[in-house]
């Protein structure tokens, strides 16, 4: 066979199996079941990010093609023979070719400078936010992530939770990120790109999302032993849902019903409200307890908390989260857990994880790494069985279980 014939066989087939390898690499890369899959949008502006994707890597994958296709023809096609001498029948040399050093200058210069008018235009409308958009200020720390909302723009929040942020389908949210310790990083795949959380800075970003459902996240800059399993996530509910969620996160705790939540109160108070707030109660408080409305936005340096952030997650309305301790456990047993809801124990069958709570609370550090000892993360309290029992049983009362009467 001719070499150049060969050579010509030789790129096609290898066309084909880089054809047939990227198709392998690419087919399943947008399956929305991948929790962390930045190529499955389910949000404005990840489908904008997603818009400037698909054309850059369309012209980045041709570019490859035909540059790989190319070299794998001139080897076959020029190769030496077996048994050549070196420096026998070599080709005439040519120094410079104007209009070929033209093309390749040109032609290249022009397709960046396409691609730059297009990364800008994309930078600029994932910052475009609506007239009236929802604002949540979102702090991390070692290792979880506390959501604030402020709803009536006092500049102090009604309401204070953690793990779990939640926001309305089809409106507007911008976030404002922050830290209270070391530099984190916020990251929802499905909804936007990634936004630094750093000490004394505040940082936007915005979503907007029309599909409801739950979204996970994962900090990506190292922060410490639990870097790797500090998760977020945020759930979209529908708009009626997401006023049912504000209504339901709004209202205070109700008194326990049972000896064993009492118990568990009493031992709350005495125990974790050192760094835990349950709006209204504090170290010193006394019984009868008596709940607030709002939290505290500074409750940890109130309370002189012991952990370097000076703060602990908002347990007020603890039960209304389907994942506690970072995102790492179930708060609820079975559907109730991923439900897209306002109350999670409205799910029929929903059932509070109790075996998860006890074991966070028989030992936390089993659960994820902390460095305890130097006051980063919650410490082993060494709480018997029955004062776990006993926690247990409040905490679960803390917030509503079922959708509250209209």
């Amino acid at each position: 066979m001719p070499r150049k014939q060969k050579a010509t066989v030789v790129a096609l087939v290898g066309a084909v199996v880089l054809l047939a390898g990227l198709w392998l690499i690419i087919r399943n890369i947008g399956t929305p079941t991948k929790p962390l899959n930045t190529l499955a949008p389910f949000g404005q502006q990840s489908q904008d990010i997603q818009n400037l994707t698909i054309p850059v890597f369309a012209v980045a994958g041709v570019i490859f093609m035909l540059v790989l296709v190319a070299m794998i023809w001139m080897v076959v096609r020029f190769r030496s023979p077996d048994g050549a001498v070196e420096g026998d029948d070599e080709p005439t040399q040519t120094h410079g070719n104007t209009p070929l050093e033209i093309g390749w200058t040109v032609v290249p210069a022009v397709l960046l400078a396409v691609l730059a008018i297009l990364n800008v235009q994309t930078l600029l409308k994932l910052d475009d936010v609506g007239a009236d958009p929802l604002e949540v200020t979102v702090v991390g720390q070692q290792w979880w992530w506390e959501y604030r909302y402020d709803l009536d723009g006092d500049q102090t929040p009604e309401i204070i939770t953690a793990t779990q942020m939640a926001m309305p389908a089809g409106r507007d949210v911008t976030v404002k990120i922050q830290s209270n310790d070391v530099i984190h990083s916020f990251w929802i795949p499905a909804l936007n790109g990634k936004k630094d959380a750093v000490p004394g800075r505040t940082h936007e970003l915005a979503f907007n999302s029309d599909t409801p459902g739950i979204y996970e996240g994962q900090c990506t800059e190292f922060c410490g032993l639990s870097h790797g399993v500090m998760r977020m996530q945020i759930k979209v509910l529908p708009p009626e849902e997401f006023d049912l969620w504000t209504a339901s996160m709004l209202k205070p705790p109700e008194q326990p019903s049972s000896a064993a939540a009492a118990r568990g109160e009493a031992l709350f108070v005495g125990q974790c409200a050192r760094c835990h707030e349950v709006n209204g109660l504090d170290p010193n408080s006394t019984e009868p307890y008596a709940y607030a409305a709002k939290p505290s936005p500074n409750y940890g340096a109130e309370v002189d908390s012991s952990l370097s952030s000076k703060n602990a997650p908002n347990l007020t309305n603890f039960m209304m989260r389907q994942t506690f301790a970072g995102n790492l456990l179930a708060l609820w047993e079975g559907d109730a857990s991923t439900a897209v809801v306002a109350v999670p124990g409205d799910v029929p069958g929903a059932t509070p994880d109790k075996v998860n709570i006890k074991r966070w609370l028989r030992n936390p550090l089993d659960v994820k790494p902390m460095y305890a000892e130097n006051n980063q993360g919650m410490p082993n309290l060494n709480l018997s069985e029955d004062q776990i029992d006993d926690l247990t049983e409040y905490l679960v009362t803390l917030g509503p279980t079922t959708r509250p009467s209209a």
